[in-house]
């Protein structure tokens, strides 16, 4: 079951998605291969801090940041990778790297990588290693209202 937090946020908005569980995983890309989703569809969300401020970047599984482009994209801020001591008090609910991409519910700005835009779905980890929802990459826009930007590269690996 997805965190009570995220569930209710969907039921009160009034957005159909679909729960989907699978085998324990831990990267995206494992991720998308046991739900049977495409990595382009599979949505990781990775934090990191601009300017000291913790942020998401949300991306295909599929796809790695580029960071040239995303300091270029926000103004050439002093951006890092979060580290898990950083991070994994903020996502109470959740285990430790399978938070949601719901910067707004965690008082955080975020960023999705304009690859993810381009499909009808999206699919992300719901708080668990084992668990995942898939829903409408337009309802995701309406409720998290992020800023969408060009800040990744395919990966083949």
């Amino acid at each position: 079951m997805p965190a009570n937090m995220l569930r209710e946020f969907l039921d009160q908005n009034k957005v159909r998605f679909v729960t989907i569980r699978h085998s324990v995983a831990y990267t995206a890309q494992e991720i998308a291969a046991s739900a049977h989703i495409k990595g382009k569809e599979m949505a990781k969300t990775v934090l990191i801090k601009i300017d000291g401020r913790m942020a998401m970047c949300v991306l295909p599984a599929s796809n790695k940041i580029d960071f040239d482009l995303l300091k270029e994209a926000l103004g050439g801020a002093n951006i890092r990778l979060a580290n898990e001591i950083e991070f994994k008090d903020k996502f109470p609910e959740c285990d430790v790297g399978a938070m949601p991409p719901f910067g707004n519910l965690y008082d955080m700005d975020v960023y999705v990588d304009e690859a993810l835009a381009k499909d009808e779905e999206i699919a992300f980890n719901a708080c668990s290693h084992v668990e995942l929802i898939q829903m409408a990459f337009k309802d995701y826009g309406r409720l998290v209202m992020p800023r969408l930007i060009k800040f990744s590269y395919h990966s083949k690996l």
